[in-house]
């Protein structure tokens, strides 16, 4: 939208909130499990939920933006079995293995919105 090559961003359940975390945190998370010497299972999370209308007035907001003349409800995105809130508690992992999470949840969608761009703008040449 911002590169003019979309009008309109279509999404489910706008008040849906989630754990979002970055996938880079999470490898390595994934790799200090893998460091241990007993297997166990540990949740990977930030412990911090933001709705999905959070998370695109972010996004929006970080090019200049606002998502409200974007983004538009489609109910044929609605999940019937909606999970109103995730919320992860990654206090094992914490004290086990010395993890948190380190990318903020602004940091990483500027992060994806930057990519987003770059690809697109490429594609543009």
């Amino acid at each position: 939208m911002k590169l003019g090559l979309a009008s309109e961003l279509l999404m489910g359940n706008l008040d849906a909130k989630r754990d979002w975390g970055h996938a880079r945190d999470y490898v390595k998370a994934m790799w200090l499990m893998l460091q241990q010497d007993q297997a166990d299972d540990y949740v990977v999370a930030t412990g911090r939920t933001v709705t999905v209308r959070d998370m695109c007035r972010i996004a929006f907001a970080h090019v200049g933006m606002d998502y409200q003349d974007f983004v538009k409800v489609d109910p044929a995105f609605m999940r019937p079995a909606e999970v109103d809130v995730l919320l992860g508690d990654a206090s094992k992992a914490r004290e086990k293995l010395g993890w948190t999470a380190e990318t903020s949840l602004e940091d990483m969608i500027k992060e994806m919105v930057e990519a987003d761009l770059a690809r697109h703008r490429a594609r543009q040449r």
